[in-house]
């Protein structure tokens, strides 16, 4: 048995504070992963902790780095003169 915690579309929706319809229309985008089981679906604390942004996958931080080598690419010399202030 794993130490995983779930929530239900309704739960995860309360926590959020959107309606669960907007939870269920991004689970059958695959854009929330979910498992289901019967006629529930079921997400994982590892997914929600993501959504959360407690935690940032391999994805979310090549995201990140792309957006930090650009702004330093185009604003390098303004972040200097920044810095020595």
């Amino acid at each position: 048995m794993t130490d995983e915690k779930y929530l239900t579309i309704p739960e995860l929706a309360k926590l959020l504070g959107v309606s669960r319809i907007a939870i269920f229309n991004r689970v059958k985008k695959g854009q929330i992963p979910a498992s289901k089981i019967g006629k529930t679906y079921f997400i994982t604390d590892q997914t929600i902790a993501h959504i959360l942004g407690k935690e940032v996958t391999k994805g979310g931080k090549d995201l990140i780095d792309a957006a930090v080598r650009k702004t330093v690419q185009e604003y390098g010399e303004v972040l200097k003169k920044l810095g020595k202030e």
